[in-house]
């Protein structure tokens, strides 16, 4: 992806929820929710303060983070659905969390 968030902005991708349910039966995208995870992409440099000065950001690239169900901005790129947030949206990030967790989370 070729893409620079600006100031205090996020790119994150949300994560696949699983659509089976333990008896096996498929859920159709239009009966799921959005879901609400993600992980981190992209940072922007920060959030510029009133004397000048750069808060630097507290997320980073990688990591799974919690966000509103409507929060951010919707975009698509290449096909792939991202979203664009402020890192003030963000309500906090999973700790510890593992490849296969992200996958079904």
């Amino acid at each position: 992806m070729q893409i620079r968030p600006l100031h205090d902005r996020i790119i994150v991708k949300r994560l696949e929820k699983v659509r089976q349910t333990a008896s096996g039966i498929v859920i159709p995208d239009s009966a799921t929710e959005k879901p609400e995870q993600g992980e981190v992409l992209a940072v922007g440099q920060g959030k510029r303060l009133q004397d000048g000065s750069l808060l630097p950001m507290q997320v980073k690239v990688g990591d799974l983070v919690l966000f509103g169900k409507y929060g951010g901005q919707a975009v698509k790129l290449d096909d792939q659905e991202y979203l664009v947030l402020r890192e003030e949206d963000v309500f906090g990030v999973i700790e510890g969390a593992s490849e296969s967790g992200r996958k079904a989370a």
